[in-house]
Formats: C-alpha cells, sequence, structure tokens
C-alpha cells in the first residue's frame, strides 16, 4: 500500500508535495510507484508481451529518408537495441538520387555513445551553410535546459559553448562563423538573444521583459533572412536581420498590438507575412524586405471566411498555402510559372504536412500523408505539375494491411447546439455490438488533433477495441475560430464537447459505458480531470498523462515557470471573475465524494511544464475522497520531463504499462 498522503490543516492540506527532493515527497512518490507495480503484477500483467508486439512491428534498423542539401545528403539510422539514432551524411550522387554512398560516408553524431543509461534529449541538431561544422544541444534532464555544443566535422573535435539556461535553439549565420541562441529567465521563459562565435565570449543581443512573451529565432526558407519573433498566445512582434550580417541591426516590422499575431519567411519575392490583421482566419502579405514596416505590406492573398489559412510554405519554385478546412488540412499550391492547383488525399479522415528535406531552389516538396489506418508516406510533390511520388512507406513489420480497418467520421452534437467531430477506426470486420474504445482528446492553445497512426495501437485495435479523437472545441481542428470558441471565459466548451462526444459514441452503439476509457495529456489531462469530476459514471476508465489539474493553484503562482506566459490562454487570477471562473472547472479543486472510473495517471519528476505535483497532489486528494474500490495508480518517472522517457524501447515500455493496464480493467473485449 501506498504511504497515506499526509493532510495538513491549510487551505491546499497537499500543498507540501510541491517541496521537491524531500526526503516526504521522495518517499510518497516512490511509494505510489511501488503500488503501481504490486498492482500490475497481480492483475494479469501483460507489459512484456505488449512491449514484445509494439517493438515487433518496429522496424528496428532502418535508415530515415536522406535530405538534401548542397553537395551532401543527411540522414539518421535507427540499429536494433539502440535506443537512440545515430546521424550521418555522405557525398550526393552525381544523378541526383538519393543512394547512399557508403565510401564517403561518416558519422556525425551518435546519441547511444553520449547518453549511457540516463535521459538524453537531442535539441537543435543544425549543419552550418558550410558543412564544416555541426552545432548540436542537449538535455541530459528532462527539463528542457540545454548545454550546447559545436563539432568540426573534418577532426571530430567537439567543444561545450558556454550558455547557461539555453533553450535548445541554435541558428547559422551565413558566415558559419556566429550562432545565435536563446537562453531562459528564471522563470524557464526563453527571453535573451545572444550571438555566440567560438573564439569570443557571448553576445547579449536582446533581453524580452514581457512575461508574456517567448523569443524564437529562426532562418528563413531562403537561408537568406534571420527572424527573431517574440510571441505571446495571442500577439506576435518580428525583427530581421539579413544572414550575412550577423553583427548588424535587427529591424522591427511591425510592433507588438494585442492580439495581432504574424509570422514571417521569405521567399523569391521577397518577404511573405502571414498576419490576422483582417480577420481571424489570417491573410497573406508580401513585403521588400528593405522596407519591411508593416505601412509597406501588400497584400497576396485575402481572408477567406470559410477557412483559415493555418501556414504557408515557400521554395524559389512556388508557394504553397496550408487551409484547415472542414477539420482537415488542404494544400493549395501556386507554381511560379503554371496554374494553382489543390493537392487532393485518398482518404475522407488523415493528417497532412509539408516537411523537410529538400533544397530551397529544388522544384519538389516533401509531404508527409498518414491516416488512423495507415502509416506515414514521405510524398514528393513536383511543384509545377502536382505529380507525386513515394519516397518513403513507413513499414509496419508482420502481417498488417492497412485495408482491414475502417475509418470512420463521427459527428457529436454538444450542449449549445455545435456539431463536434469524432474521428474513429477499428477493424473492419469487427463483431457486432459494443466494444472497448479508447477515447482521445486535447482542447487547448490551438492544437489541432490531426489523426495519426500509430504501430502501438494495432496491439488494442486486434483486440477488437476502437480508438477515437474528439475534435473537441479549444483545438484549432476546424479554423482559428474552433481555438476561441474554446479558451478564456469559452473554456467549458471544451468540457461538453468531450462529454458530447462520449455520449454520441455510446448512443451510436460503438461502445457503452462499461467499455469506455478516456484519455488525454497535459493540458488534455486537465480536460480528462474535468469530465470525470463532472460525469464519473459515463466512464470505465481514465488515463491521464502529465495532466495539468492543479491549473487553479499554477496560474495563481506567477512565481511558477511560464505561469505569466499562460494568462491569454487561461486568464489573468489576480481578477476576482477569472479566478471563480478556473476554480469552478480545476480538476484538483473539484474533486467530489463521489464513484470515479479506474485511473492510470503520470508524471515527469523533471517536468517544467506541468510540475509533477500536480498529478501526486491529484492523486492524493482523489484516493482521500473517492467512494469507490476501483484502481488508481500513479507512475512517477523520475528521470524524465513532460516528455515522458526519452529512449525508444523505454518509450514503447511506457505504453506497454498503460494497455496492460486498460487490458486489466476493461478485459471483454
Amino acid at each position: 500500500m501506498p504511504i497515506p498522503a499526509r493532510r495538513d490543516t491549510t487551505a491546499d492540506p497537499y500543498a507540501w508535495l510541491e517541496e521537491r527532493d524531500s526526503p516526504d515527497v521522495l518517499a510518497y512518490l516512490e511509494s505510489e510507484n511501488q503500488l503501481t507495480e504490486d498492482w500490475l503484477r497481480e492483475h494479469d500483467d501483460q507489459r512484456d508481451i505488449l512491449f514484445n508486439e509494439i517493438r515487433g512491428r518496429i522496424r528496428e534498423t532502418d535508415m530515415s529518408l536522406p535530405g538534401i542539401w548542397g553537395a551532401w545528403l543527411y540522414y539518421q539510422r535507427t540499429e536494433k537495441d539502440a535506443e537512440y539514432p545515430r546521424f550521418y551524411r555522405c557525398q550526393r550522387p552525381a544523378d541526383n538520387s538519393l543512394e547512399i554512398d557508403s565510401e564517403s560516408e561518416s558519422l556525425l553524431l551518435d546519441l547511444n555513445g553520449l547518453a549511457g543509461d540516463g535521459f538524453l534529449q537531442l535539441g537543435d541538431y543544425s549543419i552550418s551553410p558550410d558543412h564544416q561544422w555541426l552545432a548540436y544541444s542537449l538535455d541530459r534532464q528532462g527539463d528542457e535546459t540545454y548545454s550546447l555544443y559545436l563539432k568540426h566535422i573534418h577532426s571530430g573535435e567537439t567543444t561545450e559553448l558556454p550558455l547557461d539556461q539555453a533553450d535548445g535553439s541554435l541558428i547559422w549565420a551565413a558566415d558559419s562563423s556566429f550562432l545565435f541562441a536563446i537562453s531562459m529567465d528564471e522563470t524557464s521563459r526563453p527571453a535573451h538573444l545572444w550571438r555566440l562565435h567560438p573564439e569570443q565570449a557571448p553576445v547579449h543581443l536582446f533581453h524580452e521583459t514581457d512575461q508574456r512573451f517567448y523569443l524564437h529565432v529562426y532562418r528563413s526558407s531562403s537561408e537568406q533572412w534571420l527572424m527573431l519573433a517574440s510571441s505571446s498566445k495571442n500577439t506576435s512582434e518580428i525583427q530581421v536581420l539579413p544572414a550575412d550580417q550577423p553583427e548588424g541591426t535587427w529591424r522591427l516590422m511591425a510592433p507588438r498590438v494585442d492580439g495581432h499575431e504574424y509570422h514571417v519567411d521569405h521567399g523569391p519575392d521577397g518577404l511573405l507575412i502571414r498576419s490576422n490583421a483582417e480577420g481571424e482566419n489570417f491573410c497573406l502579405y508580401c513585403a521588400d524586405p528593405r522596407h519591411p514596416a508593416q505601412d509597406k505590406w501588400q497584400r497576396l492573398v485575402a481572408t477567406d471566411p470559410d477557412r483559415t489559412l493555418e501556414d504557408f510554405s515557400v521554395q524559389s519554385a512556388g508557394l504553397l498555402l496550408h487551409y484547415r478546412d472542414q477539420g482537415l488540412v488542404t494544400l493549395e499550391v501556386r507554381p511560379a510559372e503554371a496554374p494553382h492547383y489543390v493537392v487532393n488525399m485518398p482518404d475522407a479522415v488523415y493528417s497532412l504536412h509539408v516537411q523537410g528535406g529538400e533544397e530551397y531552389k529544388s522544384d519538389q516538396v516533401r509531404l508527409r500523408y498518414e491516416s488512423l489506418n495507415r502509416p506515414a508516406q514521405i510524398l514528393a510533390l513536383h511543384l509545377a505539375t502536382g505529380a507525386q511520388k513515394v519516397l518513403k512507406q513507413v513499414p509496419v513489420e508482420g502481417e498488417f494491411d492497412a485495408q482491414d480497418y475502417e475509418v470512420i467520421r463521427e459527428w457529436a452534437v454538444s450542449a449549445d447546439g455545435t456539431r463536434v467531430p469524432i474521428s474513429l477506426v477499428r477493424l473492419r470486420n469487427a463483431k457486432a455490438g459494443p466494444a472497448p474504445l479508447y477515447l482521445y482528446g486535447y482542447g487547448s492553445y490551438g492544437a489541432s488533433m490531426d489523426p495519426w497512426f500509430s504501430h502501438a495501437r494495432l496491439s488494442l485495435l486486434q483486440r477488437g477495441w476502437q480508438f477515437a479523437i474528439a475534435h473537441v472545441r479549444g483545438g484549432a481542428d476546424l479554423g482559428e475560430g474552433w481555438y476561441q470558441a474554446g479558451k478564456l471565459e469559452h473554456k467549458e466548451n471544451t468540457f461538453s464537447d468531450f462529454i458530447a462526444c462520449a455520449e454520441q459514441l455510446i448512443a451510436a452503439g460503438f461502445t457503452s459505458k462499461r467499455q469506455l476509457v478516456i484519455a488525454g495529456g497535459s493540458a488534455g489531462g486537465l480536460l480528462i480531470g474535468n469530465v470525470i469530476n463532472q460525469r464519473p459514471g459515463l466512464f470505465a476508465a481514465a488515463v491521464a498523462d502529465v495532466p495539468f489539474v492543479d491549473v487553479f493553484n499554477t496560474m495563481s503562482n506567477p512565481e511558477l515557470p511560464l505561469t505569466v506566459g499562460e494568462y491569454e490562454e487561461w486568464g489573468d487570477m489576480r481578477d476576482p471573475l477569472v479566478a471563480a471562473r478556473v476554480e469552478s472547472y480545476a480538476p484538483y479543486e473539484q474533486v467530489k465524494r463521489q464513484d470515479y472510473p479506474a485511473l492510470f495517471v503520470t508524471a515527469g519528476y523533471h517536468d517544467m511544464r506541468v510540475q509533477y505535483w500536480e498529478a501526486a497532489k491529484w492523486v492524493a486528494k482523489l484516493r482521500h475522497s473517492k467512494t469507490d474500490n476501483n484502481p488508481l495508480l500513479l507512475r512517477t518517472q523520475m528521470s524524465a520531463g513532460h516528455g515522458g522517457a526519452s529512449g525508444r524501447y523505454q518509450a514503447m515500455r511506457e505504453l506497454a504499462e498503460e494497455y496492460s493496464f486498460l487490458l486489466a480493467v476493461i478485459p471483454d473485449a
């Protein structure tokens, strides 16, 4: 049994769990981990079986599709039993194929040798324009604080760059001598821009003082310009600098105005600016980089009232507009010297992204396409003609046929009458009647939950389970308006949408209350915590990964990492009306004395986005309050952060553990 969590006679009786590294806290977390271990071993523990299944579907020794740059192909290999990839390059073939030249191949970076037995996360991996240097960053703890390194490729000599509290980003100037990097302030907010040179002390260039804004530096697609973005959740400000003038002066494009979001890139016709200045669905402007101020912008693409211009990509041979239309990404291609066209995809529900790997001057781009039943394909799209060619198909080892699984688009009706889409996959010849169903949700920050393929998920589907995504408001699945309708004073829409999706899946006969599992992570964990407070009897089990369940206390403490920057998503708690609103839906505050579904909760001890104590306090309060005998398990990864384990096999084991829990509590597939 776990050590009983101490209840202090304070406003927050479990606040003592926030005392990181204290013996009482460590003992509590260890007791919960032991309880999880004991429970799994006593309840048809299938972790090893599931791990081997998942591992058996992965091509353990494989090579990525090479990226083309200058005279080189850059790629990575994974090898059997290795947790991490190895990074290589070779000379580019004279026939412009993607064939690897083994004679010129060289190993650039081996993460396995660097990781040892501990946590390791690669941040940036950046080759200099002259291809002589590799700059990279490593997080060895999971707290998203990186050390920066510079490796001379020919000699192999590696040095650490002197910058504390780095966020991991590394951007080269055109001269291959200067680098730009960002460091974080005391709240773990990316706030300082630095210019680095291996033979000079770091030079501080810019400090973003507004706690709502984060810094991000990037290089334009044309490689001719550098961009420094200061961005909050709903406001942008961007400065530009010629990449060949690293010691020059950054020039401001448009000063920040609350609510004005814009993003900048550079192509053959100058600067391109995606902006919401004319409406929430965004339009596209162009500008002369010599005169970047907003009063010189010229509108290139008008705002479309029926769909959101979500992004754009630029090549010397053309422009791609990424639209979000009825829950799906559609690409409109505008070649430099050919008619415009729309890229068509074969599935009714899918995920489509423009992926790097081609040079700016290439006449084609790479697309990544996948669906719930179809593993990812990397396609080459010829910009002028629209012709597509499959460059790589992500393999599924063993017996697998995408046609054995059907993908369905279902719709729910929320409390206010809004129709909410659901994406679902199951075996095509599944037996009739309700079956176990895993319903996933997120619904925050404008993040769209585009359908994705999962090798691991097949272990559930092949056992007769179904998997569904509730595309609730708060994400941008149906465009910018969908996001705005699920934040701040509209946050309750996220929860009512999800409940409506669960009720629809039951009413339509896909599943039943005793077979329905719900899951979400981070802000999606807030969603899960809220709906099991509201409707605990609607769900048989729930999974909450690194859940943001202590939102009321976290948002009330501006000293915590990243809190102030979250005001535009959740509200400023100094306003009593905002505080009352957040408290009314906060999962931790609203825990009740009632029955709850079976629960599997995870935390990362070094997580700086959602502190470990959010999950720990929530579980402690649930143990004290709940009136049922359903299992409540907490697994804290003591050497990981927000994303869980860093190695690929470790990540498989985490999924195998979750699935073993679910198969034990929902056995009747």
